[in-house]
């Protein structure tokens, strides 16, 4: 009798485990499975990798940027879960197909703003979306950022092409290089591609070196003195501002306004010795014997004052140099404070030097929070901690008043900037 009990229970066990199993086996088949996924071990986004908005990405440009077939489909499900659109940088970043290590590569390119920084209730995810519109043929490579943003996109769109054309040599090469870049859709690149003035083809060239594909420009050398030429005369010598900037300095600073001779020159570290060479028959030196005038600083802008009048007046070349890189960051000082108040200086005898000195600011430029340029922003001290939520709200909201309220900055945040808006 026991035993017969026994096999009972097991047999109804096994019915039970065979009922689990079946319903099981049902259940899963009217589920879609995620795909399985395998990270790309190592991979890395492509070096001309510029910024994108995910949202008007296809499976090929997800590719592009590093991710396996299976990774971009599971992406792009994704992308319909949310509701078609990624709002966030942090929404995005749940998408368990991009590991942590790959969002933080792509990051700094992504054209969406951070986690709880969209106040629009109706904003989509989406940057402002303007209708590309080309009037006639034109060679892209002759396109200035205002001229892209004229024909549809945005400033920041605009600043990616050209980052990209840069990427390649100064040129897009051709229609297939153009079409390459990650800012410009599909859908953008179809109505581009009748009014580009480019080859189809990649030249062969450009294929097999892999490097940049632009002709150096030849320089018509004509007679020079080097100490009576500014940065602008560097610049058309075939220097870089940068570099011109580096050799002004160096001029002014290190060698007291004039180079004495060739070797003075030759010593200029951003002055290669190819470049030294090809300038050379052209050089006409004629030093500056520096005549030592005392300068009147009560009648000397502190805007405008030099690096030697500076040292004149008894401070240090740390202490001069200082002012003057500050003044350079700010485009020019609104108050003596900013002076003042200015790192590694003597302040003793710069409090001595603004009571002297008058303080001119009708040059120093200021704009509006909705038109001040990327640029000006992202390198103003006061500005470029903020510079990035600016530049978002402004594309809602183009309105100060709005544009302030959200920055949620601190009181004495808020009031420097203000010295510089308009």
């Amino acid at each position: 009798m026991m035993r017969k009990n026994y096999y009972q229970k097991l047999a109804f066990m096994v019915i039970v485990l065979a009922i689990l199993l079946a319903f099981q086996k049902y259940t899963r088949k009217n589920k879609d499975p995620l795909p399985d996924i395998k990270f790309i071990a190592g991979s890395s986004i492509p070096k001309n990798t510029s910024d994108f908005d995910p949202n008007i990405l296809d499976q090929e440009q997800w590719e592009k940027l590093g991710f396996s077939e299976k990774q971009t489909i599971t992406i792009l499900k994704y992308k319909e879960v949310v509701g078609g659109t990624f709002i966030s940088k942090e929404q995005l970043k749940k998408c368990y197909a991009i590991s942590e290590e790959k969002f933080k590569e792509l990051e700094s390119f992504i054209l969406l703003p951070d986690a709880g920084k969209v106040n629009n209730p109706n904003y989509s995810g989406h940057f402002e979306k303007k209708e590309i519109s080309v009037s006639g043929k034109f060679n892209p490579d002759a396109f200035s950022s205002r001229d892209w943003i004229k024909i549809g996109f945005s400033e920041r769109q605009s600043e990616a092409i050209l980052k990209y054309k840069n990427y390649l040599g100064g040129s897009f090469v051709s229609k297939e290089k153009f079409k390459e870049c990650f800012i410009i859709s599909p859908e953008n690149y179809s109505k581009l591609e009748p009014y580009l003035l480019l080859p189809l083809k990649t030249p062969k060239k450009f294929q097999a070196s892999g490097i940049k594909y632009s002709e150096k420009i030849k320089i018509q050398y004509q007679s020079f003195d080097p100490n009576s030429i500014n940065i602008e005369g560097w610049k058309k010598l075939g220097f870089s501002e940068k570099q011109a900037n580096t050799i002004v300095n160096y001029r002014d600073r290190n060698l007291h306004g004039s180079f004495k001779n060739l070797e003075d020159i030759q010593k200029c570290f951003v002055i290669s010795t190819e470049k030294f060479q090809e300038l050379k028959p052209y050089i006409k030196l004629n030093p500056v014997e520096v005549k030592q005038e005392k300068t009147d600083f009560s009648k000397t802008d502190l805007n405008t004052i030099t690096f030697k009048q500076l040292i004149e007046f008894g401070l240090d070349e740390k202490s001069a140099g200082s002012i003057i890189g500050f003044r350079k960051k700010l485009r020019g000082f609104v108050n003596k404070q900013q002076i003042l108040d200015t790192y590694n200086i003597d302040k003793d005898l710069v409090q001595k030097l603004i009571s002297i000195a008058p303080l001119d600011t009708s040059a120093v430029p200021k704009y509006s929070l909705t038109e001040a340029p990327e640029e000006w922003l992202k390198d103003h001290p006061y500005f470029k901690y903020s510079a990035d939520k600016i530049i978002f709200y402004r594309i809602t909201y183009p309105d100060d008043r709005k544009i302030w309220k959200f920055l949620k900055l601190k009181p004495e945040y808020e009031e420097r900037m203000k010295l510089y808006v308009k």
